[in-house]
């Protein structure tokens, strides 16, 4: 063989590797009871679930948890999923801006106990420029430095 053959062979095997390491990563859609069911069967993987925020008849937020004279980075609310489960979500960072104007919301992360841990918010809010758009931002928890 030649030595072109053997390097493009070993490149080849290590483009697999990388795809295949960064597959395993990805997280994936889902609803809290399928999350629910993940963590009793001891699966860890950070899942996305989709859902809107519970709202009273006034159009406030119901059910939200946020002191920031207490702990700025404790924020809690419900989310209900697409299956219409009512869920608490603890975001351990301060409450994303324009929280309140969201549509839809994507959180990010595993359940724990109770309630589902989140890591990342995603806020789909309607766009201040185009009417009928949403416009989209990312907010990441702190980890705490040890």
């Amino acid at each position: 063989m030649k030595l072109s053959h053997i390097i493009g062979i070993i490149v080849i095997a290590v483009a697999i590797g990388v795809i295949a390491s960064t597959a395993g990563d990805a997280s994936v859609y889902t609803t809290f009871t399928k999350a629910q069911q993940m963590a009793q069967n001891g699966d860890d993987k950070m899942i996305h679930v989709v859902g809107k925020v519970n709202k009273d008849a006034q159009g406030k937020i119901a059910d939200m948890l946020y002191n920031p004279a207490i702990d700025p980075n404790h924020f809690e609310f419900t989310l209900i999923d697409n299956d219409n489960r009512a869920q608490k979500v603890v975001y351990n960072s301060p409450k994303p801006q324009d929280f309140e104007r969201s549509e839809q919301i994507v959180v990010i992360g595993a359940m724990e106990g109770d309630h589902f841990q989140c890591n990342k918010i995603l806020l789909k809010c309607p766009s201040k420029y185009q009417d009928g758009k949403l416009e989209t931002t990312e907010h990441t928890a702190k980890t705490a430095k040890l």
